[in-house]
């Protein structure tokens, strides 16, 4: 039977690593849907789901959207191009942003790393808060959403490239977003 809130423990995902604006584990912005597919298929052997759009006559098909459910991953492209990940709370990858893990976390604690980040940095703009007051890093380009576990609230980042954060909000879809 599926257990729909279990929680991977930190030891069964896989761990990656974030490169601000560059890359996340073996992923790195600006890769084609086939890119993608090829550098997680030796980390997952689920394939990679696609949603398109289709052009209004039909003959242009255009990837927006990626995902491997099973691995905890949501994938954004723009123009065909990885332009956000997102790591599933429940069972994504454990991706770690100067050795601080930021997947399954305690959403509040989570935030005091970045407020304390964001204050020993010159100049202090590094912490800014999207709909419903949930923090992001400018510097890391993430932004830390949550995602529900049972009675809980974990965390479940959203990993941008830095072009992203000229307008945030409407750089990628509104299903990147929780509605937590």
């Amino acid at each position: 039977m599926f257990k729909w809130w279990d929680v991977l423990a930190d030891d069964d995902r896989q761990q990656w690593t974030l490169a601000p604006f560059v890359s996340v584990g073996p992923l790195r912005f600006g890769m084609s849907p086939g890119e993608v597919s090829k550098a997680l298929s030796g980390v997952t052997s689920e394939s990679q789901r696609h949603r398109v759009r289709r052009s209004s006559n039909g003959t242009v098909v255009t990837v927006e959207e990626g995902r491997y459910q099973e691995f905890g991953l949501t994938l954004y492209y723009r123009q065909e191009r990885l332009a956000g990940v997102v790591v599933d709370a429940l069972r994504g990858p454990q991706v770690c942003a100067e050795s601080v893990a930021l997947v399954g976390r305690v959403p509040s604690v989570l935030e005091q790393w970045m407020v304390d980040r964001a204050q020993a940095r010159e100049p202090e703009s590094d912490l800014f808060y999207v709909d419903a007051g949930v923090p992001g890093s400018e510097t890391l380009g993430v932004v830390i959403d949550v995602q529900r576990a049972g009675d809980n609230l974990l965390t479940r980042p959203v990993l941008v490239p830095s072009e992203a954060l000229d307008d945030l909000s409407h750089f990628l879809p509104r299903a990147a977003w929780s509605l937590c």
